[in-house]
């Protein structure tokens, strides 16, 4: 995936904590890079049930999910962090399978703040985590 880093013009005005979660190994170590690149302290977690764990261990200011995940789904992350964290962090669903009006309707109602789609531009991704404010 290319991005282009010029975008912006400078790190992020505050270090942004952003947890990935995907069951794709590839799809993790991809946005990691990105978002790295783009002075991000980012973390990748394969499903649902570590990136619940991970979510209470590292307070991440924005969480990126998968939706179609084995066992567990993000919209099912989404529902469970929103009922255990409250509205922070921002949730970007992020989905290859999921593209129909009803499904985005469906991430919203669950807990998504945005839903996109694979493959998502960098750009737009960025500017999204870019937009996240901080968890007091």
């Amino acid at each position: 995936m290319v991005h282009d880093k010029a975008r912006s013009g400078s790190a992020p005005a505050s270090r942004l904590r952003v947890l990935v979660v995907d069951d794709d190994p590839d799809t993790v170590a991809t946005l990691l890079e990105i978002l790295r690149d783009d002075g991000y302290e980012a973390y990748g977690r394969g499903n649902a049930v570590a990136a619940l764990m991970a979510i209470h261990a590292l307070m991440p200011d924005v969480v990126i999910s998968d939706i179609a995940m084995p066992s567990v789904t993000g919209w099912t992350l989404a529902r469970e962090v929103r009922q255990v964290v409250g509205k922070n962090p921002t949730l970007i669903a992020i989905t290859g399978r999921y593209t129909k009006s009803t499904d985005k309707m469906l991430s919203h109602l669950t807990g998504f703040n945005y839903h996109l789609t694979k493959p998502a531009d960098p750009n737009v991704l960025l500017a999204l985590v870019a937009s996240a404010r901080p968890a007091k």
